[in-house]
């Protein structure tokens, strides 16, 4: 029972993946069309400059920025919906 549920949290897990690299992809492609401009509107957070940590031998540099543009929420939400019906 416990394998079941997690199979689909997984799969609910890669549809929300999918919708948001698919919708940010549409989002990119519409901003140069001016009727789907707005589609590719959004907000990008995050570092803006890595965080480099330098251990002599061993260099780590952290960053992460996240971009949510309509599109991408516009894919989340398809996605959900296509994973309810499935």
């Amino acid at each position: 029972m416990k394998g079941t549920g997690s199979k689909n949290t997984w799969a609910l897990f890669l549809f929300v993946l999918t919708g948001i690299v698919l919708g940010g992809f549409i989002g990119m492609l519409a901003e140069g069309v001016p009727a789907l401009s707005w589609l590719g509107y959004g907000q990008a957070f995050g570092l803006e400059e890595p965080v480099i940590l330098n251990l002599g031998i061993l260099v780590l540099t952290f960053g992460l920025s996240i971009k949510i543009t309509i599109a991408s929420i516009i894919g989340v939400v398809l996605a959900i919906i296509i994973y309810r019906f499935l």
